[in-house]
């Protein structure tokens, strides 16, 4: 599905990702290492086995870029001009490699762009879920995203 344009962005919509994604030991390792983050709580198994999760954590940042990213495909793909911003981003609970993830976004708000008359803004809450349906990650996206073409109208 392509994205949508902003005039069929409509306040309160929810939009499921329609897939899922399994986490893997070889994601966090990448990540932190293109990231530059060798932070022991990601990276290191016998560290983490005696600590509260006994395990390691996938890097947050990844959980926040694949939850935004497997949303793309059925909410901005080829309608986004831009990312604004991302606020109010949380981990209410953490995730493993081995999790399997799903993503679901809901149309907060929209309002016409006072500076392009070819966009419009439009706020999302993005929300990804693991296999036992826990939130994982959160955040709010302010995303400018081009009206409909007139031609297509």
């Amino acid at each position: 599905m392509p994205g949508l344009w902003f005039e069929e962005m409509t306040e309160g919509s929810v939009i499921d990702a329609e897939w899922r994604r399994t986490l893997t030991e070889a994601d966090n390792t990448l990540f932190c290492g293109m990231t530059m983050n060798v932070a022991r709580l990601h990276l290191d198994a016998e560290y983490m086995k005696d600590s509260e999760f006994g395990r390691p954590l996938m890097n947050s940042l990844f959980t926040l870029g694949l939850m935004i990213g497997m949303s793309v495909h059925n909410t901005t793909n080829g309608t986004a001009v831009a990312n604004l911003g991302m606020t109010d981003v949380r981990f209410p609970a953490p995730a493993f490699a081995g999790d399997t993830i799903g993503v679901r976004t809901t149309v907060l708000a929209t309002r016409a762009s006072k500076s392009r008359a070819d966009a419009g803004i439009v706020t999302l809450l993005h929300e990804a879920f693991n296999q036992r349906d826990e939130v994982v990650a959160r955040c709010e996206r302010a995303v400018l995203v081009h009206r409909r073409p007139a031609a297509a109208a």
